[in-house]
């Protein structure tokens, strides 16, 4: 029986130090290599060094500024 090249399991990079991770069960920490790597990354994201691109969260002040606004801007019934 030949195996054909979709038979073959799905290998990625582990983000975190490049090692070859095959994508299964077999491997538990995927995407990463080890339980390390994923926490390294975890770390990485807690401290804040890995974000996601947007705008800032409001904080409480300008939330504040918002209810004001909008309040003004309510129409008197």
């Amino acid at each position: 029986m030949s195996h054909s090249a979709n038979d073959a399991p799905l290998e990625v990079n582990c983000p975190q130090c490049g090692n070859t991770v095959i994508w299964g069960p077999e491997s538990t920490y995927r995407p990463f290599c080890s339980k390390r790597c994923q926490l390294i990354d975890f770390g990485a994201w807690a401290e804040e060094s890995h974000r996601i691109a947007g705008e800032s969260a409001m904080d409480e002040a300008d939330l504040e500024t918002l209810l004001a606004q909008a309040d003004k801007d309510a129409p008197l019934s």
